[in-house]
């Protein structure tokens, strides 16, 4: 388990940010590993740590949905599969997850998914350009329950400003989670962001749009008594690049 604090160079010799993630890096299967052998040079995006050219890595110009932390890939390859217009790109830490969906989006000869394994903060900073996202998705983040580890929530004011700089004038951010005090989190820190609308109504959530199939976890959570929210956020604010 990995809870120490990422060091990273920037205009300070030192920043200090901590990860809102753990790496629990499960067995891979063969089939998973020969994924990162034979599909990585065709889906896989490494990261540079400079801006993209989106229209180049994808080569058509259309409105592009952003998933970070895919887990499994099964909505994000649901999604992309059933939403040929727009093009996806996906943030995973997890390789056995990044490997499954590389081969789910082989079988289909998948055209518009590029995958990110990464930390999705430092892709999102770095290598996002300003402006170029149509909609981004966080679904089911690690709730970080205990009170002392709260701080490292994904969704926190300072990355709410940074995404919202990588947004299009109306892009759509869908929060969704199953833990309520999570939910609470998520709520109190959209309400108070400026430039953000809420779609259903001020602290409302939705119910499960469409586009949000119920995976396996999902469904393992419900059995377990777990409710679930999704908040539909609409940037209205002008973006500029930070």
């Amino acid at each position: 388990m990995t809870n120490n604090d990422d060091t990273s160079t920037g205009d300070a010799p030192y920043l200090r940010r901590i990860r809102s993630f753990v790496l629990r890096e499960g067995r891979m299967t063969s089939a998973q590993q020969r994924a990162f052998d034979d599909h990585w040079s065709r889906f896989g995006l490494d990261y540079h740590g400079s801006e993209r050219d989106l229209g180049t890595v994808f080569q058509r110009e259309a409105p592009r949905v952003l998933e970070i932390g895919f887990g499994n890939g099964e909505a994000l390859a649901w999604a992309s599969e059933h939403d040929l217009a727009r093009d996806y790109i996906g943030v995973e830490v997890h390789s056995p997850g990044v490997g499954r969906l590389m081969n789910a989006l082989a079988a289909r000869e998948a055209t518009n998914v590029r995958l990110y394994k990464h930390d999705a903060v430092e892709v999102l900073e770095h290598e996002i350009p300003a402006g170029s996202l149509s909609e981004v998705r966080i679904w089911f983040p690690d709730p970080w329950h205990k009170k002392r580890h709260n701080k490292r929530r994904l969704v926190q004011p300072a990355f709410i400003e940074r995404l919202a700089s990588r947004m299009a004038p109306g892009g759509l951010l869908h929060l969704a989670t199953d833990w309520e005090a999570y939910a609470e989190h998520m709520r109190e820190t959209m309400e108070a962001a400026p430039g953000w609308h809420n779609r259903v109504g001020p602290g409302v959530s939705a119910d499960r749009p469409a586009w949000r199939i119920e995976t396996h976890f999902e469904r393992r959570g419900t059995r377990l008594g777990h409710g679930v929210w999704d908040y539909l956020y609409e940037w209205q604010g002008t973006t500029t690049a930070p």
